[in-house]
């Protein structure tokens, strides 16, 4: 049993701290009583200011739980924090092409919470929100939805019902998902989630903007002990992951070496520096092809060493391109 609240404010911080400890399993009022020690009735006589200021609310058997679509959490930030997530939300705000209101509510919510510490921040936080509002983004509702399924998945573990659509596919497939982890992209390609996937019986990556329905189930799910998102995806270039992984080695000119040099690009990365003032590049991946989109956007700058299938795909779509041009200039 907790120590009984001096204070009625101070109790209803000990059942909100109760409730959030054991969500989304919503808990008995005798037990809810006996936990901070008070009697049954006062925990009923505190229902409405645990509704009004914490989203409690009653279930059917008279059983009370918090509602974390709604619930508000409070978070405070030094100056220097707040800079951090000014960062983040920059990211965030262009990112994305999907209009996203969860995300431009945060970002509102952030920017009110600095307005006296960090004005100036407060502000771009606040246009951060306004470019994700912005109507030019794509209204995708589907996306929206499907989102909305999977965060809840995540947060309740409880698997989801899913239409998926491949990439190179015309038809979907009905899964049964278990979300264990939520990946942006790095290259802006989409957002992605891992987790286990029927059919396969595997451990898959899904990309959200695939997903052609989704509904939340009510059989529950168990992140396995071993799962680690950041070690996962330590294989990954950014979201395919594997057991096993294939070195990948650029020769980069001296007019980039400096820039590549700038930034660290993947946690399992060796730069090594070429006589010419060049530098040669080494990481080890799951999946090379994942790496296309960063090696086209060096140019002319480097060239691809290894392994053979990139050196072949990389050469075969600047050919192509080659003959886009050629074709172009002879019209």
């Amino acid at each position: 049993m907790m120590e009984r609240a001096s204070t009625k404010a101070a109790r209803l911080m000990q059942i909100e701290a109760l409730l959030l400890d054991h969500a989304p399993q919503p808990l008995r009022k005798a037990d809810i009583a006996r936990r901070v020690g008070v009697q049954r009735w006062v925990i009923q006589r505190d229902l409405p200011d645990l509704t009004e200021r914490f989203g409690v609310y009653e279930t059917e058997d008279g059983r009370l739980t918090i509602d974390r679509e709604t619930y508000l959490t409070q978070v405070r930030f030094t100056l220097h924090e707040a800079m951090a997530v000014h960062i983040a939300a920059r990211l965030m705000a262009t990112w994305g092409d999907r209009h996203n209101p969860h995300a431009a509510s945060a970002l509102r919510k952030l920017g009110l919470s600095l307005e006296r510490l960090a004005p100036a921040i407060s502000q771009h936080l606040k246009t951060a929100a306004n470019v994700m509002d912005d109507t030019a983004r794509e209204a995708d509702p589907v996306y929206l939805r499907t989102l909305e399924v999977i965060t809840r998945g995540w947060a309740d573990q409880r698997k989801v019902r899913i239409a998926y659509q491949a990439a190179r596919s015309l038809h979907t497939h009905e899964y049964l998902f278990s979300p264990y982890f939520v990946e942006p992209s790095r290259n802006r390609s989409g957002t992605y989630a891992i987790g286990y996937l029927t059919w396969f019986e595997a451990v898959k990556t899904l990309k959200l903007e695939r997903v052609r329905w989704a509904e939340l189930t009510t059989e529950p799910f168990t992140v396995p002990g071993d799962f680690d998102a950041t070690t996962l995806l330590e294989t990954a270039w950014g979201v395919m992951f594997g057991e096993q992984t294939q070195e990948v080695r650029l020769r980069f000119l001296p007019s980039a070496a400096r820039r590549l040099r700038e930034t660290v690009w993947h946690s399992d990365e060796i730069v090594e520096p070429l006589p010419d003032g060049g530098c040669l590049y080494r990481v080890w991946i799951a999946h090379p092809l994942e790496m296309k989109w960063w090696i086209r956007s060096w140019g002319p700058q480097v060239i691809v060493e290894a392994p053979a299938s990139l050196r072949r795909e990389m050469k075969a779509e600047l050919e192509q391109s080659l003959v886009l041009y050629r074709e172009e200039d002879t019209q």
